[in-house]
């Protein structure tokens, strides 16, 4: 299937009343919004199309249940009181915006040279940035915002999967809850899977619904682990970075892998 037909495709099932469908040709995206709010969420189709002919059609109803939950809570103004419990941190890129599309400044931290540590109230089935506005007549501060944050993804499960290529274990954590890379702010789970690798530590976030460890012990896994990344990060619905990081001393080292060679 052609871009063009998977875009009608996507486009037939997502229609709605009340709902303005704006297609970019450029960046081969769509988006949703709600002709009401002015507000609306963006999808890019090509990892979807990817996936679709890989035959993961379970995939597509995820985004198109993404779009509705999405567009649903757009229309209800998030409150932090009472919610301590779901807030949780999620990992974007640098380029990320800084503040909404109304101008409230978003409420965030920087993480690596890569990335950035935004904060959100989890509401179910999605769940909506804080900005800084919401604090306004509440006892919490962006650091107990933090906190908090922490708090609750170190709570989180940390199902893993593991392979092996060449030597090299390559761990994947995929719970699909929303804060998979998320977990990569967890420093007891890093210092453990540091303290349990036989080489060098590396670690993933090409989109925030996977985290990637990999235990490196030959120039061939540095060469698997890049590909592996870069695949990951052009497949995700929201991509972070395609550069792993190496961990050391706990330090998070974003690194540039060249093909079949080891980084100095």
């Amino acid at each position: 299937m052609d871009m063009r037909s998977f875009r009608k495709e996507i486009e037939e099932r997502i229609e709605r009343d009340g709902w303005s469908i704006y297609y970019d040709h450029n960046e081969s995206t769509l988006r949703i919004e709600d002709k009401e709010i002015k507000k609306g969420v963006t999808v890019a189709l090509k990892p979807l199309l990817a996936k679709w002919e890989r035959n993961e059609f379970t995939s597509i109803d995820e985004v198109i249940r993404y779009v509705e939950v999405g567009l649903v809570a757009m229309r209800t103004k998030p409150v932090l009181s009472g919610n301590e419990k779901n807030i949780f941190p999620v990992i974007r890129s640098t380029s990320f915006p800084e503040e909404t599309k109304e101008g409230q400044a978003l409420l965030f931290d920087e993480h690596t040279a890569e990335t950035r540590v935004y904060y959100v109230i989890d509401l179910g089935e999605s769940y909506t940035l804080i900005y800084n506005d919401l604090l306004e007549g509440t006892s919490l501060t962006k650091e107990k915002i933090r906190e908090m944050a922490m708090f609750n993804v170190r709570s989180l499960p940390q199902p893993l999967k593991e392979d092996i290529v060449a030597g090299n274990k390559f761990y994947f954590l995929r719970a699909k809850d929303g804060y998979d890379a998320s977990r990569i702010l967890d420093q007891s789970l890093l210092e453990k899977m540091s303290d349990q690798a036989a080489g060098q530590l590396a670690v993933a976030v090409p989109h925030q619904d996977v985290l990637i460890f990999a235990d490196l012990v030959n120039e061939r896994g540095y060469d698997v682990l890049a590909q592996i990344a870069l695949q990951f990060f052009g497949e995700g619905r929201v991509p972070v970075t395609a550069l792993p990081f190496l961990y050391e001393d706990g330090e998070l080292e974003p690194t540039f892998i060249l093909a079949q060679r080891r980084p100095k």
